[in-house]
C-alpha cells in the first residue's frame, strides 16, 4: 500500500512545482508606496464609460492633485484636476467647463500628498487572483462620494487600471498603459483658468 501511495502522491508533487508561483497578494504597504514614490508620470489610457462607448487618449499625473486626461482627436473634450477642482470640458460645447470639487471625487484619494491604504475605514476590499491585486478604496470620512478599485501587477508592481464608481452610481473604467514616471510637467497642463482661456470659454 505504501508504494502505490507513493506512487499516486509523486506525480501530484512533481505537477505542483511545475506550476508556476501564484503571485502574494500585494501589501497595502507597498500600494502606497508605489504611488507616494513618484510625482508624475505619463501614459497612454483607454476609457470605458458606463454606457459602453470607448475613448482613448493621454494621461498626465503631477501629484499631489493634478490629472489630465486629453482624447484622442477628434474627440475635443478635456477632464482635468488642479487647484482642488476638476474640470469636463465638452469639445462640442462653447461654455464653460463643468466644475466640481476634487476631494468630492474618489480620484482624490490616489492624488493624495501621502497616499495611506491602512488607514482606519478606507479600504474596503484587498484581493488577489495570483496576477493581480485589487483594491476598493473610498474616503471614510465621506463614503457616500462612491469609491474607486484599483488593479495593481504584482512582480513589478505597477497600477494598471482602475474603476471609480461615483456618487450617482455611475461607473468609469480608465486601464493604463504602460506609465512613464518622472519628468517636468507644466502647471499649465492643470490650469482649469488657463485651458479654458485657451479654448475661449
Amino acid at each position: 500500500m505504501k508504494s502505490i501511495r507513493t506512487l499516486l502522491v509523486a506525480p501530484l508533487l512533481m505537477l505542483a512545482l511545475a506550476l508556476p508561483a501564484a503571485a502574494e497578494k500585494v501589501s497595502l504597504n507597498a500600494l502606497s508606496a508605489y504611488l507616494n514614490n513618484f510625482k508624475t508620470a505619463t501614459g497612454e489610457f483607454t476609457q470605458i464609460n458606463s454606457d459602453g462607448t470607448i475613448s482613448t487618449g493621454t494621461i498626465f499625473i503631477h501629484r499631489p492633485g493634478r490629472i489630465r486626461f486629453e482624447y484622442n482627436p477628434p474627440d475635443q473634450s478635456l477632464v482635468m484636476a488642479g487647484g482642488g477642482q476638476v474640470a469636463i470640458f465638452d469639445g462640442k460645447s462653447n461654455t464653460g467647463p463643468e466644475q466640481y470639487p476634487l476631494k468630492r471625487t474618489p480620484l482624490s484619494i490616489i492624488l493624495a500628498k501621502t497616499v495611506d491604504f491602512n488607514r482606519s475605514g478606507m479600504i474596503t476590499g484587498h484581493k488577489s487572483d495570483g496576477k493581480t491585486t485589487t483594491i476598493r478604496a473610498q474616503d471614510p470620512e465621506h463614503p457616500e462620494y462612491g469609491h474607486i478599485e484599483l488593479v495593481f501587477t504584482s512582480s513589478p508592481v505597477e497600477l494598471r487600471q482602475w474603476v471609480i464608481t461615483d456618487d450617482s452610481g455611475t461607473q468609469t473604467t480608465v486601464v493604463l498603459g504602460e506609465l512613464k514616471k518622472g519628468g517636468s510637467l507644466g502647471a499649465s497642463l492643470f490650469s482649469i483658468p488657463q485651458e479654458a482661456a485657451k479654448r475661449g470659454n
